[in-house]
């Protein structure tokens, strides 16, 4: 399995190899020894939640407040845009927006330091699984809009589908002079 870093400060791609044959493919989607090699420790992951998501659907972009979350997230079902916005005032890479397609044909997996905005469209209908290290406190929430004119993000397809908490988050701008 390679490991690469990416654009924000902490976020690593891990790349399996899937092993494929006429009985279709079988890949490891995970190795601990390789994570703690980069200082990621799957044993202090909580929680494993999965959303299934109509292609054109964006879900995001979602963070949470006080120590934050850390997450690895990939895609067990078709294809994603996934996005990631670092929100870390003290990080190198702070106001940084990178985005990774994650599918099932390469099942790159995104890790995901605390305190990174995350969201995803679904270019295809997919299902989005994720690991995360602490359980989920709804009372510390945060939110970006998906189509904020500060972060510029670029959506591949139009947008089919947005939940109201979604659609109606606050803005960047607004998430900054709250931290």
């Amino acid at each position: 399995m390679e490991v690469r870093t990416s654009a924000i400060d902490g976020v690593l791609v891990f790349v399996p190899t899937p092993h494929r044959d006429d009985r279709g493919l079988f890949t490891r989607t995970f190795d601990a020894a390789i994570g703690a090699e980069h200082g990621v420790d799957l044993g202090a992951l909580a929680q494993d939640s999965q959303s299934r998501s109509r292609a054109g659907t964006i879900r995001g972009m979602h963070g949470r407040r006080g120590a934050g979350e850390a997450k690895l997230v990939r895609v067990a079902h078709g294809a994603v845009h996934d996005v990631l916005v670092d929100a870390r005032r003290d990080s190198p890479t702070f106001g940084t927006v990178a985005s990774f397609r994650l599918d099932d044909v390469d099942f790159h997996h995104l890790y995901v330091p605390a305190g990174l905005l995350h969201g995803f469209q679904a270019i295809t209908d997919a299902d989005v699984c994720y690991r995360i290290d602490r359980p989920h406190a709804p009372g510390e929430d945060l939110g970006v809009a998906h189509d904020d004119p500060d972060l510029a993000i670029s959506w591949p397809v139009e947008v089919t589908a947005i939940s109201e908490r979604d659609r109606t988050a606050g803005s960047w701008k607004d998430l900054l002079a709250s931290l």
